[in-house]
C-alpha cells in the first residue's frame, strides 16, 4: 500500500468494510476483517460517533485511496483528469482507475490482489498487445490485448490467482482466454460493472471545495 506499512486488515476495519487487500484470503474465513470487524484500538469496540459531512467525504476518498493503492498525489491528478472528462465526474473517476493496468491485471485473475498485480507488472510478467509494458499505471484502452509473457507462463503466482479467480468471477466489460492466458478490454467499464460500495460523488464534493 502506499504511504503505509502496518496490518492492511486494520486499514478494512478502520474504513468498517472489506477492502480486499490480502488477496484470496479475503475470501475465506480466515479474513481478519470477518474475525474483528471493529475499529482499531483500545477504543475499537465502542459505539462510534457521528461523522461529519466532512467526514464522511474524507472517509470515501480513503477507502477508494487504499482500494487501489495510491499516493495522495496520483489520487488528486486522477480526480482532475475526471472532471475534464465529460460526463459524471464521480463515475469517471472510478473508471479511470479501473481501467489502470495493474488493476486490469487483478479483475482478469492473472493475480489475487492488487498490490500483487501491481509487483508482477513491475517486474514485467505482461505484455499489451505485444509489447511489455511495466507500468503499473499504464491506462488501458478499448480493444487492448493484454498477455502474459511466455516466460511467465508456468509462474507459481501468477497459475495460482487462476485458480481462485474462478470463485470471484470476471467484469463483464473484460473477456479472458484461459488457454492463452489473456484478456482483452472489451468496453469502458460502466458505473454498475464496478462492484465498488463506495459513494463517490462524495469524494468530487471534497475536492471541489
Amino acid at each position: 500500500m502506499a504511504n503505509y506499512s502496518g496490518p492492511v486488515c486494520r486499514l478494512c476495519r478502520r474504513e468498517d468494510m472489506k477492502l480486499f487487500l490480502k488477496g484470496d484470503r479475503c475470501y475465506t474465513d480466515k479474513c481478519g476483517y470477518e474475525r474483528r470487524a471493529y475499529a482499531p484500538g483500545q477504543h475499537g469496540q465502542a459505539r462510534r460517533r457521528k461523522i461529519s459531512n466532512y467526514g464522511s467525504q474524507l472517509r470515501e476518498k480513503q477507502k477508494v485511496k487504499r482500494i487501489y493503492g495510491l499516493a495522495e498525489r496520483q489520487f488528486r491528478g486522477y480526480y482532475h483528469k475526471a472532471i475534464r472528462m465529460k460526463g459524471v465526474a464521480g463515475e469517471n473517476l472510478l473508471q479511470l482507475l479501473e481501467r489502470r493496468l495493474d488493476n486490469v491485471i487483478y479483475r482478469l485473475g492473472l493475480a489475487t490482489s492488487r498490490p500483487q498485480a501491481r509487483q508482477l507488472v513491475r517486474h514485467g510478467h505482461f505484455l499489451v498487445n505485444g509489447r511489455k509494458v511495466d507500468i503499473p499505471s499504464y491506462s488501458v484502452r478499448v480493444g487492448e490485448v493484454l498477455t502474459v509473457r511466455q516466460t511467465s507462463k508456468e509462474a507459481p503466482a501468477i497459475l495460482h490467482a487462476i485458480e481462485e479467480v474462478k470463485g470471484r468471477g470476471i467484469p463483464e466489460w473484460l473477456a479472458f482466454d484461459a488457454a492463452g492466458l489473456s484478456g482483452r478490454v472489451v468496453s469502458l467499464p460502466t458505473r454498475e460493472q464496478i462492484n465498488l460500495p463506495v459513494q463517490e460523488q462524495l469524494i468530487v464534493e471534497l475536492y471541489s471545495k
